[in-house]
């Protein structure tokens, strides 16, 4: 199966996630914020630095939880306005 290569709009909203999630985890450490989420510090640690910019939405919603932050939250900080 190929997948279809992600938009520059799609790859700009997994960055504008991953700043917010790095400022959100605040000085947590990655390690402690990925172990409560059930994922790993690397898929953390890609999904901040915008290397997988469209991450599952399970994942999100475990970040979510163990950061304090409503998907409400996540979807108006994230999602692009038009200009």
């Amino acid at each position: 199966m190929v997948r279809t290569p992600l938009t520059q709009e799609e790859r700009e909203r997994g960055e504008r996630l991953g700043r917010f999630l790095r400022e959100a985890r605040g000085g947590r450490s990655m390690a402690d914020v990925a172990a409560c989420a059930g994922i790993s510090a690397e898929t953390l640690r890609k999904i901040e630095t915008g290397r997988a910019p469209t991450p599952a939405f399970f994942t999100v919603a475990a970040l979510a939880g163990v950061l304090g932050l409503s998907m409400d939250d996540l979807v108006v900080r994230c999602v692009l306005v038009p200009a």
